[in-house]
């Protein structure tokens, strides 16, 4: 698979074989590349599964077909994988960066990144990316000989994305970060699941808030990209009603996106003459991105969903609730950490009060913190 993989992998697309390792030396697998072991590792650990039960925007448990934590990895890997494999990059690399992007995501969604950053303003702060890389690093426990899932370095890279490459607070090995330091930016395979990841929640953010009846149709006829793919699905299919009509726009949305991703990066990497994986770290700028024109489109898009649907109460009022339980839980810890049970405890001398009752809370489901604010209101 390996010589599979130089045979047809462009020359800047990284390679299992050239893979900088791991963490913790381990013999390698008969059958399977290294970032395929990545792959199995993050879809077998307990963060992992437990994605289904946070919230993406609208509160888990609120609508059977709304988004989670999880079903977004899983769509941003299914992306990821079609862009690289139209630029040649190696497609298991991009999907295992895609799966484990959101592991170290607050519960509620990004109402309860920002709750649980107030609460740790004083203490190192949080962020959901440096969180992603501690789960993987260190509190994911299921092997005997070390700590986290020992992850091959280009997947960790992948996971210190969207503007903070450089900060390497949260991580536990020192060699990885020095390596890092070197490059100007992240491979090329994490820059596709970067964008991948931004692709993903403009659509299915739009899908899911018409689905709340959040939007209607004359919102949505503001916004320039689905106005776009509006024109186009009705040239297609004339005849095109509701709720076809919406999943038909929501398709376009997807592949324009991709198409116009695709297109650019290929031209923007055979701009830049990159002969190798290390020659596009070195790249002052990242090479995957998408035309002028649908980077302002998109901008305003992201505008137009703050406005309209993060912002909404029907969803921050909601959001606002929960996260003041979370805020509550968060302080009945400090009083008592005797109540984050004897594993989490054991953290306590090493990572200190407030990061370990941090990771803790971070890694709740949206459900297990409402039960655990119910048990404490009671106590």
């Amino acid at each position: 698979m390996e010589a599979g993989e130089r045979a047809v992998l462009a020359p800047f697309a990284e390679k299992s074989g050239d893979s900088r390792g791991r963490q913790y030396s381990e013999p390698s697998h008969s059958f399977r590349t290294e970032f395929q072991r990545d792959r199995a590792r993050i879809i077998h650990s307990r963060a992992f599964r437990r994605m289904e039960y946070k919230t993406q925007v609208f509160l888990n448990g609120t609508g059977d077909h709304l988004r989670t934590r999880l079903t977004h990895s899983i769509e941003v890997a299914s992306i990821s994988r079609t862009i690289a494999r139209a630029l040649r990059l190696n497609e298991d690399l991009a999907e295992a960066i895609a799966l484990a992007h959101d592991l170290g995501h607050a519960p509620f969604g990004h109402s309860g990144e920002e709750m649980l950053a107030e609460c740790m303003r004083d203490h190192g702060g949080f962020d959901h990316n440096r969180q992603s890389v501690r789960v993987v690093e260190l509190l994911e426990d299921p092997y005997p000989n070390f700590p986290g899932l020992n992850l091959t370095f280009e997947v960790r890279e992948g996971l210190r994305k969207h503007g903070a490459f450089h900060e390497m607070e949260g991580s536990v090995d020192p060699q990885a970060d020095t390596a890092l330091r070197r490059y100007r930016s992240p491979s090329l395979e994490a820059q596709v699941a970067d964008l991948a990841d931004e692709i993903t929640y403009y659509s299915h953010d739009l899908d899911d808030a018409v689905d709340f009846e959040i939007l209607n149709a004359a919102q949505l006829e503001k916004n320039e990209v689905w106005r776009r793919s509006l024109r186009a699905v009705l040239a297609r299919y004339p005849g095109a009603r509701e709720p076809e009509l919406r999943k038909l726009i929501i398709r376009d949305i997807i592949d324009m996106e991709v198409s116009d991703l695709v297109t650019i990066s290929a031209k923007s990497i055979a701009d830049a003459g990159v002969q190798s994986a290390d020659g596009a770290r070195q790249q002052a700028a990242p090479l995957i991105r998408y035309s002028d024109n649908l980077f302002e489109a998109n901008r305003d898009l992201r505008k137009f969903l703050y406005q309209n649907v993060y912002y909404d109460p029907r969803v921050s009022e909601v959001n606002r609730h929960a996260c003041e339980m979370l805020r509550q839980v968060f302080q009945a810890y400090l009083a008592d950490p005797d109540k984050l049970g004897e594993t989490a405890s054991k953290r306590i001398d090493t990572e200190g009060l407030y990061r370990t009752v941090c990771d803790y809370i971070a890694g709740m489901t949206d459900r297990y913190l409402m039960e655990e604010h119910g048990q404490l209101s009671t106590m």
